[in-house]
């Protein structure tokens, strides 16, 4: 896979994790419960992080939520993000309580008042903020000049990134999400040559496990190849550690992030073994060596074995009652159906500690 040529964007800090300027895709989420349910909170952080995720937003939406922060801080690895509409004050009381960065939309705070004393507290604590245009919440006017469309969105984007400019604030980064795909990949090309702020990238309300990861793997997919894409969530209406699974697939895909890759054939009438199962059995087993670069191939019959799967690093071809274990193409012994998975464990487990 040839190698993708990112664009280069302004370079920011978010807690201890860089974000554009060429620095590693990151991958970010959201608590699906309240912030200020600090028990619920910190087990669903320390989830999160355990899945691989790296930037945690969480909705603030009264004080009890911000005050929440001082102790969801204490306990989290991530830096955490704070999602503030319509009052400043709630974003100050955030940062107050150790918040790493901030989610606003300039011009739904208010008077300019509040605007600029949300960001002297920004600015103090070098606290980067993310302006989120969505299109289901654009500027009345932009609709009416424009309808809910590309140019639309980037306008409202360069009008909220005029406000912090103004105030000589610029450790911004930028998204401009939609739920259908052709507008959110126009809005962020336009975007990427407007400006050179770090994208956030996501399909918002993209929906549900199955049907949400494929229109987020479609339109990331499609931008992150251009070279578009500081950082990303995938937003999907379920456990929220399914988000970062996604997310990691897209990146390990494209060739942007190392990590294990599991290939497997499909089903066919040659399969005389138990694939579907033996499959989800080996994703199990090695949950826990997700970071490593490794291709393993779980394949249904000699035929889609070792040959068709030796550029795979370990793998196991099926056959009946029994398999291959083969590496780098090459058979390394028969084994019998039920011993597949921990011998082909044992083999990683071997290679893995010699390096």
């Amino acid at each position: 896979m040839d190698k993708v040529t990112r664009k280069t964007t302004r370079r920011i800090m978010l807690g201890d994790i860089p974000i554009g300027g060429n620095a590693p895709i990151s991958i970010q989420s959201m608590l699906s419960i309240k912030t200020s349910n600090i028990p619920e909170a910190t087990t669903q952080i320390r989830e999160l992080i355990s899945a691989g995720c790296e930037i945690i937003r969480c909705a603030v939406m009264d004080i009890s939520d911000a005050n929440a922060i001082k102790e969801l801080k204490k306990i989290s690895k991530a830096p955490l993000v704070a999602d503030i509409h319509f009052d400043y004050r709630l974003a100050i009381a955030s940062i107050e309580n150790g918040i790493d960065g901030l989610r606003i939309n300039p011009g739904n705070i208010g008077k300019i008042e509040g605007v600029q004393k949300l960001v002297a507290a920004a600015k103090e604590r070098n606290i980067p903020i993310r302006i989120g245009v969505n299109s289901g919440s654009l500027p009345k006017d932009l609709v009416q000049k424009y309808s809910v469309s590309a140019e639309a969105m980037v306008e409202s984007a360069l009008r909220h990134i005029k406000i912090l400019e103004d105030l000589a604030f610029y450790d911004i980064k930028v998204s401009a999400k939609a739920s259908s795909i052709p507008l959110m990949l126009e809005s962020y090309r336009k975007l990427s040559k407007a400006c050179d702020y770090p994208l956030h990238l996501g399909i918002t309300e993209a929906g549900t496990t199955l049907s949400g990861s494929i229109k987020s793997a479609i339109a990331l997919g499609i931008l992150l190849e251009e070279g578009i894409g500081d950082t990303i969530r995938v937003s999907l209406t379920a456990n929220p550690v399914q988000e970062v699974i996604v997310a990691k697939e897209i990146l390990r895909n494209l060739g942007l992030r190392k990590g294990l890759n599991i290939i497997s054939c499909p089903t066919c009438g040659r399969t005389r073994i138990d694939l579907i199962g033996l499959t989800e059995q080996v994703e199990k087993a090695l949950k826990n060596y997700s970071d490593y670069p490794l291709t393993i191939a779980v394949m249904g019959c000699a035929v889609n074995g070792p040959g068709e799967a030796k550029e795979a690093d370990f793998g196991i071809a099926g056959g009946i009652k029994e398999g291959l274990l083969f590496a780098k193409g090459e058979i390394v012994k028969k084994v019998p159906e039920e011993l597949l998975v921990k011998e082909l464990l044992a083999l990683i487990q071997n290679h893995i500690g010699k390096q």
